[in-house]
């Protein structure tokens, strides 16, 4: 079908059908205004995922998503949303305090416009499929400038991160953040737990650190200066904007290729200028899921790291106390007295 105009029949000037394979999905309200500083609506959020909906699908697809719903629009707080009601589908999950539950899981493209239905912009999912949420077969690198930093900065460090992972035999995806970073999928075979990725990844990051100056692993915001690697992205049931979002900044989370990255300005790709952005390089995700590589040589890191006395790093707050985790306390509150 076209992505451009294509299913799309106004009924009133309350509600929209959009036809995405031969399944009519209902728009709401849709001269909704979600982005006020720009005017966008609703519909065009809808236009957007309906343009890219190809790869948007392929970022989501057989994935617990947390859906964050902007119901008033980006000016407000979203509403997250794990257990949605009416969903079209669900899968059995459990959280990190051992709880049961259930989260939507994308299937098909009509799930993405269905998603933007739900006032969703960005997609949030797992790491880990439907058909195995044990082990994920996704590593996320997710580059996050500290205060005084920028995408530059990033850049930067996007580079190294390459250099690692080409000397990995590893491929990463990278794209835009939607904000002032850079996001680095590598797809990996379905073989370790998360416990082991998220390690996988500490390793990696810590390997950024030592190479690039501007990198850092620093968890306690105190102490961070540079690009953050945040490795607890690879951490059970976190969740991170996927490929072609739509960030409250307006702009969008867009792949590019490693030849783009000295060159690639994220501030010029929101939602409409990606239409021309689409049009000219179509999906650069494609791809990527027959592109899975093995673990072995970050897990070697990791017990490099632990024979040089590196051990873990601390998890997010919610989470369980982990085996060798050192002390979850922000390093100027802990008194060592108390750890020893």
């Amino acid at each position: 079908m076209s992505r451009e105009n294509e299913g799309i029949r106004a009924l009133a000037s309350e509600e929209t059908h959009v036809e995405v394979d031969g399944r009519e999905i209902r728009i709401s309200s849709p001269d909704k205004v979600l982005f006020p500083e720009q005017g966008w609506t609703k519909l065009d959020v809808v236009e957007h995922f309906l343009l890219c909906a190809s790869g948007a699908l392929r970022g989501v697809y057989k994935r617990p998503v947390l859906l964050k719903r902007w119901n008033q629009g980006v000016g407000e707080p979203a509403l997250f949303v794990k257990r949605p009601k009416g969903a079209p589908r669900l899968v059995d999950v459990t959280f990190p305090s051992a709880r049961p539950g259930q989260m939507f899981a994308p299937m098909d493209e009509g799930d993405v416009i269905w998603m933007a239905q739900m006032n969703c912009i960005d997609l949030n999912p797992w790491n880990a499929r439907a058909d195995d949420l044990m082990h994920p077969d996704e590593l996320r690198i997710d580059l996050d400038p500290t205060d005084g930093y920028d995408f530059e900065a990033a850049r930067d460090v996007a580079a190294t991160v390459h250099e690692v992972l080409s000397e990995l035999g590893l491929v990463g995806w990278p794209k835009t953040s939607g904000n002032r970073g850079i996001h680095i999928y590598t797809r990996v075979e379905q073989e370790w737990d998360f416990y082991e990725i998220r390690r996988a990844g500490l390793a990696l990051a810590r390997e950024v650190e030592r190479r690039n100056d501007l990198a850092t692993t620093a968890w306690w915001k105190e102490e961070r200066d540079g690009v953050f690697i945040d490795f607890n992205q690879n951490a059970w049931d976190k969740t991170i904007a996927s490929a072609y979002s739509i960030r409250h900044t307006g702009l969008v989370s867009t792949p590019f290729r490693w030849s783009e990255l000295a060159d690639i300005d994220h501030r010029a790709i929101d939602i409409m200028s990606f239409k021309d952005r689409w049009a000219d390089v179509g999906d650069l995700t494609d791809g990527i899921d027959e592109a899975a590589g093995r673990l072995e040589g970050l897990l070697e890191m990791v017990a490099t790291d632990e024979e040089n006395g590196l051990g873990d790093a601390p998890w997010p707050p919610h989470y369980p106390k982990m085996p060798g985790e050192p002390p979850r306390v922000q390093p100027s509150k802990m008194r060592k007295e108390n750890w020893e």
